[in-house]
């Protein structure tokens, strides 16, 4: 901006904008006005200028200021678009001022023939006047050599004709085409292109622009994610999955291609796989306590006790008063070879924590009970087993005839209440049948 004002003017413009930063408005208009005195024609200057007499209710003085503007730099076309925008915001819709605009579009438009800007106000206005034939006229004339021209002539034809009109559509379809041919590296337009050859059902075109983009562009991430997706919509599995994992080389992190990778492999049973990628997924996104925990039981389930443990050391460091969190990790870390010598510590910690034994949920009791036989402490271990076979639900037959069979061995070990032993015993076989 600076670098549009004459050497006159610098000094009071900068102090202007200092002086508005500070909230001194009055004290910046000063020096606004004390520059634009120095360079009457400096847009910059111009528009601040304007928006000054704007305040003040000073149409007609903010106007002089504009129309002085324009006839000095009569064929700039940034300023003429400017003063077409500002006669359409105080003219609102005024037929005289509406025609003073559209003289100022099109003079810009004479010097900027087929460019996206001046053609995109006259269709604005042109429009706004009830005149859609000129406004499809206008948009013929555009040339569609920018990214921002192709997503306007898309956007403007859609909205300028109905979706059932073949010829409108067919020349969406040819456009893309052709820009995504010559410009393949074009990212917003080739995810444009890919989606609109979505929507009207040709998913062979939408797969192939996204591969013209991704083989010009290898490090577009986002679009390969996206095709990726496209191959698993299309029913192309194995294509979707190379793509995403090609991704995940480049970018481990990338949470899209996780989460897109758990859909698939779990819909195609393969749980191994989706429970990989979803927890990688909550290790990079983070979420509930519910989401960690549960997909930690999953792994549990698998056998899996490693995986469990390092996402639930990431869960209760995104959760870190969440009690039962700490729980699962104490119990994975226990299941888990690598780092069962540190469960019996972290057992510990959480019963600390909780106080009362009685309301600690009788699998973790009937955990730490195994943790402190390995460690020879029997009463500790047989106090923890009965508050479990007391607590566990009926349903929980398993679980209770471990303990059960736990109790019994601790008896028999230190020979005594080897009769109460035997019958333990005795209850643990029953339920096991």
């Amino acid at each position: 901006m600076a670098s549009l004002l004459n050497a006159g003017s610098l000094l009071d413009f900068s102090l202007g904008i200092l002086e508005e930063e500070r909230g001194n408005q009055a004290l910046a208009a000063e020096h606004f006005g004390k520059a634009y005195l120095d360079d009457s024609v400096s847009l910059p200057l111009v528009k601040r200028v304007i928006e000054i007499r704007l305040k003040e209710n000073d149409i007609r003085g903010a106007v002089k200021i504009f129309e002085n503007a324009v006839r000095v730099r009569p064929n700039e076309p940034s300023i003429l678009i400017e003063y077409g925008d500002f006669l359409g915001r105080v003219g609102r819709g005024d037929a005289f001022a509406n025609k003073k605009r559209e003289t100022a579009y099109l003079k810009a438009y004479e010097q900027m023939p087929g460019e996206y800007v001046a053609i995109e106000r006259l269709i604005r206005l042109a429009r706004e006047q009830g005149n859609d034939e000129r406004a499809r006229e206008l948009l013929e004339a555009l040339e569609t050599d920018s990214p921002q021209a192709v997503e306007y002539y898309v956007a403007t034809t859609k909205s300028l004709y109905d979706s059932r009109d073949e010829s409108a559509q067919s020349r969406i379809s040819e456009l893309f085409e052709k820009t995504i041919g010559a410009h393949p590296d074009w990212a917003g337009t080739a995810r444009a292109a890919s989606d609109y050859f979505r929507e009207i059902g040709n998913m062979e075109k939408a797969i192939e622009i996204l591969k013209l983009h991704t083989e010009a562009v290898p490090s577009s991430l986002n679009l390969r994610v996206r095709l990726g997706i496209l191959h698993f919509v299309a029913g192309q599995g194995e294509a979707g999955v190379r793509e995403l994992e090609e991704v995940l080389k480049v970018y481990p992190s990338k949470a899209l291609a996780h989460e897109s990778l758990a859909k698939y492999f779990r819909e195609q049973g393969d749980l191994k796989k989706a429970r990989y990628h979803a927890a990688e997924l909550l290790k990079i996104r983070g979420g509930s306590p519910e989401e960690f925990e549960k997909l930690a039981t999953d792994f549990l389930d698998a056998d899996q006790a490693r995986e469990a443990r390092l996402l639930l050391e990431k869960a209760v460091f995104n959760h870190p008063e969440n009690i039962q969190l700490m729980m699962k990790l104490a119990l994975a870390t226990a299941k888990d070879s690598e780092t069962a010598a540190k469960a019996a510590r972290m057992f510990r910690e959480v019963e600390e924590m909780l106080g009362d034994l009685t309301e600690i949920e009788p699998g973790f009791l009937l955990e730490s009970a195994q943790e402190l036989i390995d460690q020879g402490q029997g009463p500790a271990a047989e106090e923890r087993l009965r508050i479990a076979i007391r607590n566990f639900p009926k349903t929980a037959t398993k679980e209770t005839a471990i303990a059960l069979r736990a109790l019994a061995e601790i008896w028999i070990s230190e020979n005594r209440n080897l009769g109460a032993a035997q019958a333990l015993i005795s209850r643990a076989e029953a339920l096991e049948k």
